[in-house]
């Protein structure tokens, strides 16, 4: 500024007032944000409350009283009628690696259709991705029958077949999941700059390493979110494990919950207390991961 001139003054600029129209849109959010919560957490909720109660007591008084006694008996007796630490064993057998193999298996398609161009990289994303869109249901059929004719050696299987071993759950497992994944990675890794490609190059760095040392490391959040969603699906899993788990004793830890009910009497409490023991892994995983999890719901909608 020149000698002599005036600096001009600075003049405040005045908030501009938060429309009305605009806090009602908030309030009526938050008011819907409130009821949704407490729709999904009074039924947990009563499952806690009516787990720590005898069943005579809420049979006698309903669900809706106040107790008399609160104990952690149910949670006792459903841990060992429902076998609860062996499954939670075969569980582990299932989940682990089916969530391992389809993030690696997933992080390859997605790296080869994301970061390179060639001729049917959209048609193998779209194929994966199409897999998706039919309903388990549809193929059970002819899944049990193929997994019927599939030998398997006597170490993997006690059949001698895919059907009633563990490998034919995580394969199932693993090609439902991998579409999903590879969808949501490969949108992610677009995001990553073309340049981190091009300098790795010029390093001379090989495809294989671009993809271990350089890619895969950006990804972690994705993979972290990747690996919540997985985690809690193949772990709650159902279907899969009744239709092609012959024995009961092979199967996850959803289906012990079977063994808490009677043919002519089930004990509502105790259900209950199994719910929570089931439901508990999959809330730790949630709480120890919400981070990347929050995170991961906006993965890759910043681009592709």
């Amino acid at each position: 500024m020149r000698a002599g001139m005036v600096a001009p003054a600075v003049v405040p600029v005045p908030k501009v007032p938060r429309s009305r129209q605009a806090r009602v849109r908030r309030a009526t959010l938050h008011a819907f944000l409130i009821v949704m919560a407490i729709g999904w957490l009074v039924p947990i909720g009563g499952a806690i409350y009516s787990s720590l109660r005898p069943y005579e007591e809420t049979s006698e008084k309903g669900f809706i009283s106040l107790p008399d006694t609160l104990t952690l008996q149910n949670y006792r007796d459903a841990w060992n009628q429902g076998e609860m630490s062996h499954h939670y064993w075969v569980t582990a057998l299932i989940v682990i690696p089916s969530v391992l193999i389809t993030l690696l298996f997933a992080s390859f398609v997605a790296f080869g259709v994301s970061r390179f161009t060639w001729r049917f990289n959209l048609a193998l994303l779209l194929l994966f991705t199409a897999g998706n869109l039919l309903p388990p249901q549809v193929l059970a059929q002819p899944l049990f029958q193929m997994y019927k004719r599939i030998p398997l050696p006597g170490f993997l299987s006690d059949t001698g077949y895919l059907l009633g071993s563990t490998v034919g759950l995580i394969i199932v497992h693993v090609a439902f999941q991998a579409g999903f994944c590879t969808f949501v990675l490969s949108n992610y890794m677009k995001t990553l700059p073309d340049e981190i490609g091009e300098a790795a190059k010029i390093d001379g760095a090989g495809v294989l390493r671009q993809f271990f040392q350089i890619i895969l490391p950006l990804c972690k959040p994705a993979l972290a979110a990747l690996a919540t969603l997985e985690f809690t699906w193949v772990f709650n899993d159902f279907f899969w494990a009744v239709l092609l788990e012959n024995q009961g004793a092979d199967r996850p830890i959803t289906s012990s919950l079977a063994n808490l009910g009677g043919q002519f009497f089930t004990n509502d409490n105790l259900v209950a207390a199994g719910s929570m023991l089931v439901a508990f892994p999959t809330l730790v995983v949630y709480l120890l991961l919400q981070r990347q999890f929050i995170g991961g719901l906006t993965l890759g909608s910043s681009k592709g």
